[in-house]
């Protein structure tokens, strides 16, 4: 088994980043072909994840664990270098002596340029290789519409944020949550199981060029500014999908095809503790207890997975956050290593 489809280097596209704050600007350097979008989170303590993307502009967060609008904070992430980001000296980035981690996409390198393929004319940057894209559109209220997403591929996983308003959702539109349906969702910031609405994603799935949204405040807001951060399924490099938990402290295994860097799971058929985002930086062994929740500002905590070359695997027993009996979840995970690369040469375990 190889892989041929230029992701043999899976850090050119995503790569996690640490630093410690020290309140002098600085650039910190990411690695990657272009830096697009940073996932920004205080380690040690309480504090806001701040999401910055180069299309929506510097200085301009959005926090995931919060229903407010996009914020304006002079001085947090002042410019996208190539492989880096420059840093100002606000604490929420640069507090001195604060551990942060940043998790870095790679998009299409560029502010956006206009889509029309959907009936809502957006702004895209999209990497059609790593299969991730960028996408604002103005709402406008019609249920249904389309907006166009760059990929040339049909999306795995759509995350939704309304800009403009404070109040409106995060809305995730995820291919297991009911196959080819374009009705069922979850929310970023809650701990809610999934939900089935109509009104979300229009009349249908996803297609290689554009994505529907309804009538909803949450992703289509007549006048109101959106984000949309869209992935396609790239072998060796991205995988999105679902799996059981059967309660055991030989838990569940989930084949990916490749050594993970990155994973987050959420239980959806049920309330659960919330969206856990482990990463192979902070923590490079197993087991990698280091976890970090989407949806709240608390500092890591001691949930446990183990990465290994071809996927994950839970030994935590019938943690219903991650692992319980008869329980569905889902996952979005990015790989460190493909685990046979274009060459022949296979990965190894941690």
């Amino acid at each position: 088994m190889s892989y041929t489809n230029g992701l043999d280097k899976p850090t050119d596209y995503f790569n996690t980043v640490l630093y410690t704050g020290n309140a002098t600007a600085r650039d910190i350097t990411t690695g990657l072909e272009t830096t697009d979008f940073i996932w920004n989170k205080r380690r040690d303590s309480t504090g806001s994840h701040l999401l910055y993307d180069k299309v929506r502009g510097v200085n301009k967060d959005l926090n995931s664990e919060s229903t407010e609008a996009e914020e304006t904070q002079v001085g947090t992430v002042t410019a996208f270098g190539t492989d880096s980001f420059s840093l100002g000296t606000h604490g929420g980035t640069n507090g001195s002596g604060e551990s942060k981690v940043t998790w870095c996409w790679s998009a299409g390198g560029t502010t956006g340029s206009s889509n029309t393929d959907g009936s809502i004319t957006s702004t895209v940057s999209a990497n059609t290789t790593s299969g991730f894209s960028i996408v604002s559109y103005t709402g406008s209220a019609t249920n249904p519409s389309t907006v166009g997403h760059g990929l040339g591929t049909a999306p795995a996983m759509i995350i939704v944020k309304n800009r403009s308003t404070s109040g409106r959702d995060w809305v995730i539109w995820h291919k297991s949550l009911g196959g080819a349906s374009s009705t069922a969702d979850l929310l970023l910031f809650t701990t809610d199981a999934k939900i089935t609405s109509s009104g979300y994603w229009g009349s249908s799935a996803p297609s290689s060029t554009t994505f529907g949204v309804g009538n909803t405040n949450n992703n289509n807001a007549n006048g109101d500014n959106h984000i949309a951060y869209c992935f396609a399924e790239k072998k060796g490099f991205s995988k999105f999908g679902s799996y059981t938990g059967n309660g055991s402290t030989d838990g569940t295994f989930v084949y990916l095809g490749f050594k993970p860097a990155w994973t987050i799971i959420k239980r959806s058929n049920n309330t659960s503790d919330g969206w856990y985002i482990h990463d192979s930086t902070r923590k490079p062994f197993n087991e990698n207890d280091n976890a970090l929740k989407a949806n709240s500002n608390s500092a890591e905590s001691g949930e446990k997975i183990d990465y290994v070359s071809n996927g994950f695997k839970h030994r935590i027993g019938a943690n219903g956050n991650f692992n319980g009996s008869g329980d569905t979840y889902i996952y979005m995970a990015f790989a460190e290593n493909p685990f046979v690369t274009s060459t022949g040469i296979p990965t190894t375990a941690r």
